[in-house]
């Protein structure tokens, strides 16, 4: 058996395999309320075979969100949408996960397709949040800086969605703390310069990360595994890098997390990425190797070959896939034919198997 296919168990779930799908953002949602795009997109790369699917980066307030075309879970009509996509999906065997965010200073934004500029309050936008008020970028809007009250405030919020998140079925829980997005620039020194016990040295701007951490572990059933997804560096001098990202998975750890997911970048907009097949894989297998706890590994995997040697190396403990799924849905099921494993197709596409 190809260790791609091996099952995977955290807790009291098992993946079938350790594919899993990125959370991709699809902008497309009403008021925060997923559709049946998100139903076919979602779905179709559960009967392709995946072992577990991960929901797009859904918002925890109105405020929170990239644009406002994203998904939420701030209310229980969200809630109630997401149930039946929960259900598909683990009807068709994979393990139904959601990433819970707040997109802090780089939030109401227009869809990339529409050029992804910030939206003033006239068209639509918001008043963007933020550690410290400091744009994102030249021409984006300085978000207002967080007090302490309203920093518990979104404590609350992430535990209030993590709730939704369950009575909607879903089995994983991935908090997003990279990209650049809130979590992350109370991580940062390029975007945290506060005074106060949420800024200044490691200790202090982790201590957001930590507090949103526990406060969900402790509404998250011991059963059902909470992973974490990381910007394992910035890309940038001065700012969060690997050895930061490596203590932060410790105490992540520490908290009952069960997993980091290892990208990064997204805090400074004109960071020189070095772009090549795998190349965020070395943050994964560091992380795994000096904090203890499983990984998972992202960025320009594309090839069962290329993802069954990193698994195999011991770099990471499953495989998160993007931009490969949206080519190919059935994924999954091609790699284990490369592979020369036999899993199972649903019942309406035997026909096309042999």
């Amino acid at each position: 058996m190809a260790t791609l296919f091996a099952p995977f168990t955290q807790r009291g779930v098992t993946l079938r395999n350790r594919i899993v799908v990125a959370p991709m953002c699809q902008y497309s949602c009403v008021d925060g309320v997923p559709g049946d795009w998100h139903l076919v997109h979602l779905g179709s790369r559960a009967v392709g075979g995946a072992g577990a699917v991960i929901v797009e980066a859904t918002a925890v307030t109105p405020e929170g969100r990239i644009t406002p075309a994203d998904c939420g879970l701030w209310n229980d009509t969200q809630g109630e949408a997401f149930r039946r996509i929960a259900a598909f999906l683990r009807e068709h065997g994979a393990v139904p996960g959601i990433q819970l965010a707040h997109a802090g200073r780089k939030a109401s934004t227009e869809a990339p397709w529409r050029g992804g500029h910030p939206l003033p309050p006239a068209a639509g936008g918001w008043q963007t949040v933020a550690p410290c008020a400091l744009p994102f970028a030249a021409g984006h809007p300085v978000p207002h800086e967080l007090t302490r009250v309203e920093i518990q405030s979104l404590v609350d919020a992430f535990t209030s969605a993590a709730i939704r998140a369950l009575r909607a079925g879903f089995e994983v829980v991935e908090l997003h703390f990279a990209h650049g997005y809130l979590v992350h620039e109370f991580l940062s020194p390029l975007s945290n310069r506060r005074a106060d016990v949420y800024g200044g040295d490691l200790e202090g701007r982790v201590r957001f990360a930590l507090e949103v951490t526990r406060a969900v572990r402790a509404v998250w059933p011991e059963e059902r595994p909470l992973w974490v997804r990381i910007s394992a560096t910035d890309w940038a001098e001065g700012g969060w890098d690997l050895p930061q990202s490596v203590e932060l998975a410790r105490l992540l750890a520490a908290l009952g997390v069960d997993l980091v997911d290892c990208s990064s970048g997204g805090m400074v907009p004109h960071a020189k990425v070095p772009l090549a097949p795998g190349y965020q894989v070395p943050f994964a297998a560091a992380v795994r190797r000096e904090a203890g706890i499983a990984t998972a590994a992202v960025g320009l995997i594309t090839e069962a070959r290329q993802a069954e040697e990193i698994l195999q190396a011991g770099s990471a403990d499953v495989i998160v896939m993007a931009r490969q799924l949206l080519r190919d849905p059935y994924f999954p099921l091609h790699a284990a034919r490369e592979l020369g494993v036999d899993v199972a197709w649903p019942n309406q596409y035997l026909r096309a198997k042999q």
